[in-house]
């Protein structure tokens, strides 16, 4: 949630901080503003509420100039959208600057204190209670030692302050009295700093940072940096100084731009194939039938005596964990739960020696499911991350995992990071089942069936035109239903999920059988049931489910495989999906319905790719 931009260099600081802000729009937010210093004691500052064009405007109007800014986007947690609420935030009489990500939990303690010390608040934020503390802790700092040399000062200003917040916080912070010099602070919030000649840019994530920087410094917690064009200056809280760990800016300009497509998520779900194909690189070994990783960092002989796990989510990542649950139960024969993070963070349940967390989460900045992870490592337990982001907080803290590799996801709403997911999970499976279960000629069909998948996804991004049509007769729904079993439930809570985040209909996916159970008094002539239901083990199981709809006088939406002729006659309307194993069945049946919730939300006028109310990254509880 929200998004820091900064800037220090030789070039205008508006032309990096406008385009990196809308590069973050994806994050959620609901406003945004822009500060820049101009000269000793001097600053520009411009603050909107809506989206970054107006911001844009407001710039020009305001005319915003300077080399060395920063920027904000706003996602509101305390205190509405408006411009007094807008970052950055002014504190000690023009003093401070700042811009902060996260939440501080003790700010209205400060907020009373400060306030009878005399500091004039102007928000209703627990940002503004930073900028004035920090402003009071430079004062102090010069009535102790006025030969200090002043980015000192301005850096032990910062620390002092820090120190005493309770709380998450992604800072950047500027002096009017020292022009040249931008402070970074982390904890709990991601900040990344990019390298370039003679500059240097701050940013969210490495996306703003693509095109002007090609090394890059991810932040962690508990460090501060020092910036100005020419420097670059971390130290830790308890060690002082250190190196900064410079590396490549993976991600090149078509990561981050539309590339033709009208919206982010349609590239997204259209770039499956290639991003199935990444996840699965050289990670299959078919010498020995089964699946390899090079991060997991436990031994094969410590992983045989895992005998339970634990996978904890928020959202999409979830689904994607009970797709995960009947894998690794089918496969290897280990239990597996799966744990809302948000709910395993605040229960204690009895966890026994000998299991295993994998926390999942496309960006690795979830707040909740770190705190799961957190808890569970308190108790001494082994933390495998599952994530897309390298240098995120979940990849620092975990004690190994996985990357996704399914590169920069802008939309929203999950596509693509969720079937890599999926398919990574279904490796991992592959993996333990191996060290207990599988045998090497059933290991084969499996990698076998795997290599096939990006193909089988290939052919089911053909069903965009039928999905379109069947938007068209569908979009003015106000209730849908999803229906499917075994490895499909967990697609129609993915499918419902996706209709819901993007065009604001109600949805609620189910097991099929469980329609008998309550929710099919729902159904009626306006109430469209969309059944996941493949060839499988439980197909003519879900048949019956679809006759008791259909005996009810309630439309049907049917995703089946190719050739199947049964089901023809009794769907109201029908898409052909590949066939593949069971196994690898959510991958597939999920396309068409990434395609049905996109198309509809676009005929219904929907922002696609910046639905209401939600953000890509929750770093909020």
């Amino acid at each position: 949630m929200c998004g820091i931009v900064g800037y220090v260099g030789f070039r205008s600081a508006v032309e990096f901080l406008v385009p990196g802000l809308k590069r973050m729009e994806y994050r959620g937010y609901d406003s945004a503003g822009v500060a820049t210093l101009t000269g000793w004691g001097d600053f520009s500052l411009a603050k909107t509420v809506g989206r970054i064009d107006r911001l844009q405007e407001r710039v020009i109007q305001e005319s915003v100039t300077g080399t060395i800014g920063i920027g904000h986007t706003r996602w509101a947690t305390h205190g509405p959208p408006t411009e007094s609420n807008a970052h950055p935030h002014i504190g000690g009489n023009n003093l401070v600057l700042l811009a902060h990500n996260g939440v501080i939990e003790n700010y209205q303690f400060w907020k009373e204190r400060l306030a009878s010390e005399g500091f004039d608040f102007q928000s209703a934020t627990d940002t503004e209670v930073i900028a004035h503390l920090i402003a009071r802790q430079w004062h102090r700092r010069a009535d102790i030692d006025t030969s200090v040399d002043p980015h000192a000062r301005a850096l032990a200003a910062v620390q002092s302050a820090i120190a005493k917040l309770r709380g998450t916080y992604g800072l950047v912070v500027m002096f009017t009295e020292l022009p040249d010099l931008i402070i970074v602070a982390r904890l709990g919030s991601p900040i990344v700093i990019g390298v370039g000649d003679g500059e240097h840019f701050v940013a969210s994530d490495p996306s703003p940072l693509v095109g002007h920087a090609s090394k890059i410094v991810y932040l962690s917690d508990h460090q501060i940096a020092l910036v100005t064009a020419e420097n670059l200056r971390i130290l830790h809280r308890d060690y002082g100084a250190i190196e900064p760990s410079v590396s490549a800016l993976e991600i090149d300009s078509n990561d981050v731009e539309l590339s033709g497509y009208p919206h982010y998520m349609l590239k997204e779900i259209f770039e499956q194939p290639e991003s199935l194909e990444n996840a699965m690189r050289g990670r299959l070994c078919e010498d020995n039938a089964t699946a390899v990783f090079g991060g997991l960092n436990l031994s094969p002989q410590q992983l045989r005596h895992i005998n339970r796990i634990i996978l904890t989510a928020c959202g999409t990542s979830f689904h994607a964990g009970l797709v995960a649950e009947y894998l690794i139960e089918e496969f290897a024969r280990i239990p597996v739960e799966v744990e809302y993070a948000s709910e395993l963070r605040y229960r204690n349940p009895p966890v026994n020696q000998g299991t295993l967390l994998f926390a999942i989460s496309q960006s690795g900045e979830t707040a909740d499911t770190l705190a799961a992870l957190r808890e569970m490592k308190r108790k001494g337990h082994p933390t495998l991350g599952i994530c897309n982001v390298v240098g995120s907080t979940l990849a620092q803290e975990a004690d190994g995992g996985v990357f996704l590799h399914a590169g920069p996801e802008i939309g929203v709403a999950s596509t693509k990071a969720y079937t890599s997911q999926c398919i990574t999970l279904s490796m991992l499976a592959l993996y333990f089942g191996r060290l207990h279960h599988i045998g090497y000629d059933s290991g084969r069909r499996i990698i076998d069936a795997m290599h096939q998948l990006p193909d089988a996804v290939r052919t089911a991004l053909k069903t965009n035109d039928e999905a379109r049509r069947i938007a068209g007769k569908y979009c003015h729904a106000e209730n849908l239903l999803y229906l499917g079993r075994q490895y499909n439930y967990p697609t129609a809570l993915e499918g419902a999920l996706k209709l819901k985040e993007i065009s604001y209909i109600h949805a609620e996916g189910y097991p099929a059988a469980e329609m008998k159970h309550g929710p099919i008094a729902l159904v009626d002539a306006s109430t469209p049931s969309v059944f996941i239901m493949p060839q499988g083990s439980v197909y003519d199981k879900v048949m019956s489910n679809l006759e008791e709809i259909k005996a009810r006088g309630g439309p049907v939406i049917a995703v089946v495989a190719e050739g199947d002729k049964r089901v023809r006659n009794l769907a109201d309307d029908v898409i052909y999906i590949p066939h593949v194993d069971d196994f690898l069945q959510p991958i597939v049946s999920i396309v068409p319905l990434q395609l049905l919730a996109y198309h509809i939300a676009v005929l219904r006028g929907c922002d696609v790719d910046k639905p209401r109310n939600l953000a890509k990254s929750v770093t909020v509880e």
